[in-house]
């Protein structure tokens, strides 16, 4: 009786050593479609109740049905987004964090989230801080996507930070697309540093990389329509050729044309008498 005890008791140690000494592998990060990063301007040319509009549009966007079916008809049926606003290059407050959509369900957790109280924004509007808030947010993400894309929306151009072509073409060197939200719309207490050619500017600074697009937004009205139109686009990367059916979805493309200054909102600061702090 004994004998078996010590047997028994021999091999269990043996089987708990082996467990031990054995390697064990790290589960693989889970696999989506697209990473899709929202960014969104809060800096103070945004009156509190447009960024109410943002947010509602965004929510209202996340549910929609054309985005779920687009989200459906990919690899994995499953994308990863995270949304967070912005407005001076020290300034970012995570709304969610990276959130799998797989079904309503998942979406409309997102689109609680979203349409909680927001807050009043912040001075300056640095979109080169918002870009490279985004594209950390990228680089720890916890999934593994075949497509890594920011979605910038904004209704001023640069004035504090790097400039904006710096952080854009650092995203796109690692393989990021950036897509624009132009809002060409007047309000709130900054809009003095606002421009009228701000579509141009997002085309011509801002936005980059393979099938990126922006779609400009004149009226707030538009907005919810608009955000839902680039959350599809985003989601189901919509070759070029289809993309022109939407004559307010303008690609990016290369301009032989007169130069465009991209540092136009950083002189515009300058010349209403401001220093250009960094």
């Amino acid at each position: 009786m004994r004998q078996r005890f010590a047997l028994s008791n021999c091999i269990l140690t043996t089987l708990f050593l082996l467990l031990a000494l054995t390697p064990v592998r790290a589960q693989e990060p889970q696999r989506v479609d697209v990473a899709l990063v929202m960014a969104v301007d809060v800096s103070l040319s945004m009156s509190y109740e447009e960024m109410g509009i943002q947010r509602r549009g965004y929510a209202a966007a996340i549910t929609s049905g054309e985005v779920m079916q687009a989200i459906r008809q990919g690899a994995h049926q499953r994308i990863a987004v995270t949304f967070f606003e912005w407005a001076n290059n020290t300034y970012s407050r995570e709304i969610m964090g990276w959130t799998v959509i797989e079904s309503p369900e998942d979406a409309e957790l997102i689109a609680a989230k979203l349409r909680t109280e927001h807050v009043r924004g912040e001075r300056r509007t640095s979109i080169s801080g918002g870009i490279y808030h985004a594209v950390e947010a990228l680089e720890n993400m916890p999934f593994i996507a075949e497509r890594k894309v920011i979605d910038v929306s904004g209704d001023g151009p640069n004035n504090q930070g790097l400039p904006v072509t710096a952080a854009r073409d650092e995203a796109l060197a690692k393989g990021i697309t950036i897509n624009g939200l132009p809002l060409i719309t007047t309000g709130g207490y900054g809009s003095q540093f606002n421009i009228p050619d701000l579509d141009e500017y997002y085309r011509r600074c801002v936005i980059g990389g393979p099938l990126s697009f922006m779609i400009p937004v004149n009226s707030w009205d538009q907005f919810p329509e608009a955000v839902r139109r680039k959350l599809v686009l985003e989601i189901g990367a919509v070759p070029d050729g289809i993309l022109p059916e939407d004559r307010r979805v303008v690609p990016a493309q290369i301009t032989f044309g007169k130069p465009y200054d991209c540092l136009v909102g950083e002189k515009l600061w300058r010349q209403r008498g401001f220093g250009l702090d960094r």
